[in-house]
């Protein structure tokens, strides 16, 4: 990691590279600034985040928190960034049971299994992708290991060949080799459905389950183009093209720069810390805007009455929509209130840098309250 890593392609000089290049070395804090004091001293508190949230309070927090539906240009189904577990060692030195927020569909889960966080909040603009998540959360508690999650993620019969032990290239060639079997896919939509609505009781619409960005899509598509799935399916059309971009099965059969992997289907240990959340009603999937005046201020205000602080938050690219719109510094101004300390990390994306991959996007990481005092971001409750 270089220390173009810690600052964003846009960034002003107010962070120097040397600076920057310090804190790649040594992980020390930023200096923070005065209203910040208050963050860093409410952290040292014992957290009382819920060891298990209701499913009335989960749902309460999903429809309290979230704002309007909004748009992106993907409906986003799978990630487009090969490089991402290259910071995934990083991750493994902070401290267990944080919080962590993200954006987007499941690369979020191998951040996650790397964190082992207490609480999480995956904040996007899209419903659609709130969808996926309550998809991904109905699988997650329907499977007993990996090769049972697949199985029910893709629509076919689980291999016998598979295992426990099997290593992602022998669960995903087995998967591969399975036919796509359109009665499981009926059946499996009906019990992920149920599972939601009456297993869990949430009050989902009939949008929440037709067109594009509903349950129906979203699962269909993962029945539809199984391991291979990529970002650029459900582009063109639903053609179905890679544009070079990387498949569900290649994420989870990716490493980091010394050829580890650490995704969250690596094995079952990794498996099992998603599992865990999702029993546990504690990956919460809110809809709302970066810059938008509600969603990530309302998170902050929840975490702060529990003396919880934010260990990462994951952004992927969005910073460069949200500077192309001209909004970042309400995105600044809705992070500085969020609960931080000065090892509270933002996990992103952005071209260049090497590595490579679809998109040409490549995953850095830099500490959130150098960007608070750098761009004076003041924070607040939600509108």
């Amino acid at each position: 990691m270089t220390s173009s890593g810690w600052t964003r392609w846009w960034r002003p000089s107010a962070v120097s590279a040397a600076a920057a290049a310090f804190f790649v070395v040594s992980f020390a804090p930023a200096p923070v600034v005065a209203r910040q004091a208050t963050v860093a001293t409410a952290a040292q508190a014992t957290s009382s985040l819920p060891d298990k949230l209701s499913d009335k309070e989960f749902w309460k927090i999903v429809s309290e928190f979230s704002e309007e539906n909004g748009y992106f240009q993907s409906d986003n189904l799978v990630g487009n960034e090969r490089p991402l577990q290259n910071v995934v060692p990083a991750l493994r030195e902070m401290k267990r049971g944080g919080v962590y927020l993200g954006v987007a569909p499941d690369q979020n889960f191998t951040y996650i299994a790397a964190l082992e966080p207490k609480m999480a909040f995956i904040v996007d603009i899209r419903r659609g992708n709130l969808m996926a998540h309550l998809m991904y959360k109905a699988i997650f508690e329907m499977s007993g290991d990996r090769a049972e999650f697949l199985s029910l993620l893709f629509s076919r019969k689980r291999p016998k060949e598979v295992s426990a032990k099997s290593t992602p290239a022998e669960l995903f060639a087995a998967f591969r080799a399975a036919e796509a079997d359109e009665s499981i896919f009926n059946d499996n939509l009906k019990r992920i459905t149920e599972r939601l609505t009456r297993t869990h009781g949430f009050e989902l619409s009939e949008a929440d389950f037709s067109g594009n960005g509903g349950l129906n899509y979203v699962y269909g598509m993962f029945f539809r183009y199984g391991p291979d799935l990529t970002y650029a399916s459900s582009g063109s059309g639903g053609r179905g093209g890679r544009n070079n971009m990387p498949s569900y099965a290649d994420l989870q059969q990716a490493t980091d720069m010394d050829g580890r992997n650490h995704a969250y289907l690596s094995d079952e240990e990794h498996f099992g810390v998603l599992k865990t959340l999702q029993e546990r009603n504690l990956l919460v999937p809110v809809v709302g805007d970066f810059a938008g005046p509600k969603a990530i201020r309302s998170v902050g205000k929840y975490l702060k009455a529990a003396n919880a602080t934010v260990t990462a938050f994951y952004l992927s690219n969005v910073e460069q929509y949200l500077t192309q719109n001209q909004v970042w510094q309400s995105f600044c101004n809705n992070f500085a209130s969020l609960p931080l300390n000065e090892k509270s990390t933002f996990i992103y994306s952005q071209n260049g840098g090497g590595g490579g991959g679809g998109g040409g996007l490549n995953s850095f990481y830099r500490p959130m309250l150098a960007d608070v005092k750098a761009y004076n971001c003041v924070g607040g409750d939600p509108k």
